[in-house]
């Protein structure tokens, strides 16, 4: 097989900035930072461009015609908050090098009738997308009113593929729907706890403060929202910071919950030209639930919590093409989102961090995340400077997944 170089390009390896020198892919690995050129190598030349990780959404419902949207924007790996490409059912994504890779929940543990049951009235089935030709059996849903069913439901949801177990702690409020049922503390510990045995990572749905104090009791690992129904504290700030956990923001979503489309950044050529009508119509529209929310509070409780050290993660909540959910779009919206943290005040690097690195870290996925020796070559390369001018990152110029190039249109 032959070797890739690219050379010329400065490398942001997903944590800092290595100066312009050549990376060597074999394969599906990178083999070398540095050094010559092997004979006989392919050459990419990136000079005046960037090099950095493919990048991870921390938080989205997929299913492959939308991994193959998310890897047109040089997302090369989703990870799914709900939906049904776990472990044994994504045979046909992970070996398709067209697609976005994936990881996932699978149904996230809450009680009948709770969120997000209330957005699904035929039974969760705006969800078949996912069935790929490897499906097994029916995804698991699993309905918990009491602590021993929450914990029960944990090791089956590990057996059935289940990457990592979240939790809805929502009473439909925010988005709408007051009163739906919610785990309460001790049916949440307790499905916490015994994922704590079983080695799982956590995650937990948390749109308001008080949710946000419930999973801080329980011992989640990360919260896959922020909370948008009052300004921090300097209380919850620090409440989080010592519980270790991470936050994936989602303030992509949160604007589309206060009614805030994405207009503006569908307007960008660079967006539109990778963007067919219905998402295009999709990033323009917005949820529009809780328009008393204020943007402006999410994003000084994202600086609060990255001045505070605690890791932030980038994500959008992205859905399948469904008109419930507009404001976000697969690939594209992680590209908004960036700007909304560096808009919040963290550095373009700290964002870059928050969608590559950081979110690899997390999520123990060790193979990918960084550029370095012996990892996959899920790769991105763009014209510019990122880590000055983040909305450089939709400068596309080339994507790798496992080392294969994607032919993209060039970005601008």
């Amino acid at each position: 097989m032959t070797v890739t170089a690219i050379t010329g390009a400065r490398v942001f390896d997903g944590e800092k900035t290595l100066g312009v020198t050549t990376v060597l892919i074999d394969g599906e690995r990178i083999v070398r930072i540095g050094g010559e050129i092997p004979d006989g190598s392919e050459v990419v030349d990136g000079t005046g461009a960037t090099l950095m990780p493919g990048l991870i959404d921390a938080h989205v419902h997929t299913g492959k015609e939308s991994l193959a949207l998310a890897l047109r924007f040089g997302v090369t790996t989703e990870l799914e908050m709900q939906g049904t490409n776990t472990r044994d059912r994504r045979a046909h994504i992970t070996e398709d090098d067209t697609v976005a890779d994936v990881r996932s929940a699978g149904f996230a543990i809450t009680p009948p009738g709770g969120h997000p049951s209330e957005l699904f009235p035929d039974g969760f089935a705006p969800f078949p997308e996912g069935r790929g030709p490897d499906a097994g059996e029916p995804p698991l849903r699993p309905f918990s009113t009491t602590p021993e069913q929450a914990a029960a439901f944990v090791p089956q949801l590990i057996a059935r593929g289940s990457d990592y177990i979240k939790f809805m702690i929502d009473d439909g409020g925010v988005e709408g729907h007051p009163g739906l049922p919610m785990l309460d503390q001790a049916t949440l510990n307790a499905g916490v706890a015994k994922a704590n045995r079983y080695g799982a990572l956590t995650v937990a749905h948390a749109l308001t403060v008080d949710a946000t104090r419930m999973a801080i009791e329980a011992g989640v690992d990360g919260l896959a929202h922020l909370f948008m129904d009052r300004p921090h504290t300097d209380e919850i700030i620090t409440m989080i910071k010592d519980a270790g956990m991470f936050v994936v923001p989602c303030v992509v979503l949160n604007a589309s919950l206060m009614g805030i489309t994405g207009s503006e950044f569908a307007d960008d050529p660079r967006v539109a030209a990778r963007l067919d009508p219905a998402w295009d119509e999709t990033l323009r529209s917005s949820f529009n639930r809780y328009p008393q929310g204020k943007l402006q509070d999410v994003l000084n409780t994202v600086k609060a919590l990255s001045d505070a050290g605690v890791d932030v993660l980038a994500g959008t909540d992205s859905s399948m093409a469904f008109p419930f959910l507009g404001g976000v779009a697969h690939g594209a919206s992680v590209h908004h989102e960036l700007q909304h943290l560096v808009r919040a005040g963290l550095t373009p690097s700290q964002a870059l961090r928050a969608a590559t690195a950081t979110t690899a870290r997390r999520f123990a996925l060790t193979d990918r995340g960084r550029i370095a020796e012996g990892l996959r070559a899920d790769l991105l390369l763009v014209d510019g400077d990122p880590t000055q001018t983040i909305s450089d990152t939709l400068n596309t110029r080339a994507i790798w997944r496992r080392g294969t190039r994607l032919a993209v249109r060039p970005s601008r």
